[in-house]
């Protein structure tokens, strides 16, 4: 049975793209591939590849990563700047070279090696916003001296801008029971200059076993890293879990973290049988996904589960 789950909001631009793929026979990968390019082109996304947030210095730096559930291959990229389809450079980092991650001028190299479509990816709208947040939140002092002054301490929480989120996932199951799964992503709004999320960490943000299911999470990445989310919720699986049980003890991880940051995250999980499970934790209010499967006419945004930290 062909299943596709991917984040909500804009992000669902891609999903008719992944389910046309199935429906002519493709593979989980190709329908994961193309269904991510989509996303990554369109400017309303503003955490993703054209039109996402820039970091500190205004310098847009992607993330993506890539993972076959029937082989458990993977490919990722990290601070890639100046490539539209950062999903895309990972998918071949998996089928072209011997590493798993490829990250700044070293995925740049390959990228042009490999011919991936360059250009621009600070939106005007962006650009606009960037510029906007650094006059009302950067003092005068700070910006007569700008780049070279210290940044750690000017880094903007996520809670507190809009365009921080929206890292784009699918999580595909084709009708033979192949899997796969992918992550793109800008990344933390005005991040530090070279930040890695948890979106091309394959155990974190990702992880795809045919024989268990498929997860991919969004958010705060650097808690789901210390926590090895995704590659975890397969092993509760693996150890007799319904996806939905081993959601939850993955949850009950993230809530035994301390100190660092701690903030919102959304779970996306599929088991082998393509069976859905989506929730958020951090969140006073609803969680949502797209969610298509076989016989369905129109995709679906269906509603997750949320819980406060403390829930």
């Amino acid at each position: 049975m062909g299943v596709v789950v991917l984040t909500n909001g804009e992000g669902g631009v891609g999903i008719r793209t992944a389910v046309d793929i199935l429906g002519s026979n493709g593979s989980a990968l190709d329908a994961v591939e193309a269904g991510v390019r989509v996303v990554e082109l369109n400017p309303k996304v503003r955490s993703v590849g054209f039109g996402g947030a820039p970091n500190i210095l205004g310098q847009m730096e992607c993330d993506a990563s890539i993972m076959c559930g029937a082989s458990l291959r993977t490919g990722a990229v990290g601070a890639l700047k100046n490539y539209y389809h950062p999903i895309s450079v990972a998918r071949q980092v998996m089928e072209r070279t011997p590493h798993v991650m490829l990250v700044g001028q070293g995925a740049g190299i390959f990228a042009a090696e490999i011919n991936e479509r360059k250009g621009n990816l600070l939106s005007e709208e962006a650009k606009t916003d960037y510029e906007q947040w650094v006059n009302d939140h950067i003092p005068a002092e700070v910006l007569s001296r700008w780049p070279d002054v210290p940044l750690a301490t000017l880094i903007p929480l996520p809670e507190n801008r809009k365009a921080a989120h929206g890292t784009t996932v699918f999580l595909v199951r084709s009708s033979d029971g192949n899997m796969a799964g992918g992550v793109s992503t800008s990344g933390w709004a005005y991040k530090y200059p070279g930040r890695l999320g948890d979106s091309p960490i394959i155990g974190a943000g990702l992880y795809v076993d045919n024989r268990y299911g498929a997860v991919a999470c969004t958010h705060t990445g650097e808690m789901t890293i210390r926590a090895g989310t995704s590659r975890a919720i397969i092993a509760y699986i693996k150890k007799g879990a319904t996806v939905e049980e081993a959601c939850h003890e993955a949850l009950d991880d993230l809530r035994a973290l301390k100190g660092g940051h701690i903030g919102r995250v959304v779970i996306h999980a599929i088991d082998r049988a393509g069976s859905p499970y989506v929730v958020g934790l951090g969140f006073e209010e609803g969680v949502s996904y797209w969610f298509w499967t076989e016989g369905m006419k129109e995709v679906e945004c269906r509603d997750g589960l949320h819980f406060t930290a403390r829930s």
